[in-house]
Order: structure tokens, then sequence, then C-alpha cells
């Protein structure tokens, strides 16, 4: 990329999203603070197809560099799999590769080859054991150069659950709206209704259209102090859910749906229940909404309890939309 300090190949492997995504940004932020002017193309295997990869990595006529991001490697066809391997051969000089691999069976010999050809690779394996999880969470106040004791890492813990990115916003809103070392105290006044005032039953109610029970699970959850990053990030896990459940692929088990809706494999049921009456036109639009909010929240609106209802009557009523 005209310089040392980015490599031209990279794999990012593991199934944690969050640290996925933040691995992926690193990336795309050293090659712009290399060339602020690289061309950004980020895609997942269904936008991908042998000609769009080869433009995507054919050498610019005019030097313009590139970042080509290919998410869920694993899941590329078989002939569009033999094409990376044989551009991993011969890479352009011009275009930084980032092969994201969720690190199973799957596609295995893709990332070998990956790693064969000298990629950089990034580990971002999900944290099975509480340890992990806490130290995930001491590392998040770490970097923003604050402390907080192992009783409040249990406490939030304890109060969020074990999902990465929920945890993260939960260190992010605590960072943010505290001061000194944070302890379970101040975990406490943030998370006093714990699971229940968690967002999921906000996230529930408004997937299945039932809008004045959504409205009043919410209002009942920002008065006894839940974040409201945490609730956004509830209906994005929502919505999420919904999309896989609404149009599951064929030949997929149950195991393997469950982990790709991120839910514990009985709530399927629920899932596709809740994902009765739904359009992908409705789902794409809950999900803009989502994003939208999430930017309103994290500073771009003055009100995020104003964002947060907005967003769940949105929601609610896209339920039944067709276009």
């Amino acid at each position: 990329m005209g310089s040392t300090s980015v490599s031209l190949l990279s794999v990012v492997v593991g199934d944690e999203e969050l640290l996925v995504d933040r691995a992926v940004a690193g990336l795309v932020a050293a090659a712009r603070a290399d060339d602020p002017e690289v061309d950004v193309h980020d895609l997942v295997p269904g936008q991908v197809s042998a000609g769009k990869l080869v433009e995507a990595t054919s050498p610019s006529l005019f030097g313009e560099r590139r970042v080509v991001v290919l998410r869920s490697a694993q899941d590329l066809t078989k002939d569009l799999a033999a094409e990376v391997v044989t551009y991993l051969k011969d890479p352009a000089d011009d275009v930084l590769l980032v092969l994201v691999h969720a690190g199973g069976a799957k596609g295995k010999a893709l990332l070998e080859a990956a790693v064969k050809a000298g990629a950089t690779r990034i580990d971002c394996a999900k944290p099975t054991k509480a340890a992990e999880r806490m130290a995930f969470i001491k590392d998040e106040f770490t970097r923003a150069d604050r402390q907080i004791t192992r009783d409040a890492q249990q406490a939030l813990l304890d109060a969020v659950g074990n999902d990465l990115r929920e945890l993260a916003s939960a260190c992010t809103q605590l960072i943010a709206d505290t001061e000194g070392r944070v302890d379970e105290k101040a975990v406490a006044r943030y998370h006093t209704g714990k699971a229940e005032a968690s967002g999921f039953t906000v996230a529930d109610r408004a997937v299945e259209g039932r809008l004045p029970e959504a409205l009043e699970q919410l209002r009942w959850s920002l008065s006894v102090g839940t974040a409201p990053v945490l609730i956004n990030s509830a209906l994005a896990g929502a919505v999420r859910g919904l999309a896989v459940a609404a149009q599951p692929p064929r030949g997929v088990s149950e195991a393997e749906l469950a982990k790709r809706a991120k839910v514990p494999p009985w709530k399927l049921k629920t899932l596709r229940q809740q994902a009765r009456g739904w359009t992908p036109q409705g789902v794409a639009h809950a999900l803009q909404v989502i994003a939208e909010t999430d930017a309103l929240i994290k500073g771009a609106g003055r009100d995020p309890a104003y964002a947060l209802e907005r967003a769940v009557i949105e929601i609610a009523s896209a339920r039944a939309r067709r276009g």
C-alpha cells in the first residue's frame, strides 16, 4: 500500500462479531492512515460474483489503492474460493485483501492458503469462560485509561449477560457517565432492573407488533436506569434474529440456525413465531432504523429516550411492510 506498515494480505479468524468488526476496522484505519484516499470495498458472499471479485482485486490503472474486505469467506462457493486462492498466489500491490473467516472446518482450505501466502492472522475467538469476559470488561476500561473493580466487573457481567457487544456498550456507557474508578455501586445504579430491564422484553414486544406494551416496557426500562445503548442492542439482536428465522437457508441444521441468529436453540421456536408477518422489506427497514438510532444515541441526537421511542414505533409498524 505504498508502505510496509500495512500488510497486503490479512485474515481475521473467529466467530465473535464484535472483535471481528474491531479487527477489520483497525486494518481499514491503518490503511487510511497510510493513504487517506484509499477506497474500501466491504463484501459478503451474497454480493460476490467472479466478475466483481476480479474487478475489486485487479491492479488499478490509475494507481488508486483499495481495501477489499471479504466477509464470511467460509461461505464462498467452491468456484469463488478457488478464484481467491489463485489471487493469493499473485496479489496486486495496490490492494489490501482482508479475509474474514469463522475459523471452523468449513472453507478451511481457503484459510490455510491465505496463511501459506503470508497473510497476517488476527484471531478473534469468542470468550467462553466467565474469567475471559471479566478480562474483556477490564480491558475496555483500560483502553479508556479507567479502572473498574473486580466486584464491579462481576456485577456488570451478572446484569448484562454474556453478549460481548452488549458488554462493550455497557462499559462505554459507564465510562461516559462516571468519574474515577468504577465500583459495584456505580454498576448497580445503571443496572437496577438487571435482566428484566435489559431491553429484551422491549425488543420482543416491538418485533411482535405489540406497540403499546413495547412502549410501556421501554419507559419502565429507562426509568430503572437501563442504558439506551443496551436497549437498542437488544432491538438489533431481535431484528437480526428475525432475518435468520424468516428466510432460513435450505439444508442448515437447527444448531447452525440458532448460532446464526445468536440465540439458544430453544428460542428458535419463539423467533419463528415472531417472524410471521415480517417481509424482507420490513426487516431491512427495521435494521436501517436501528442503525439511525444507534447514531442518535451515541451523540448525533440529544434525546436517547425519544430516539428509542421512535425506533420502537417504526419497528412495530415495519412488521407488515411490503415496500
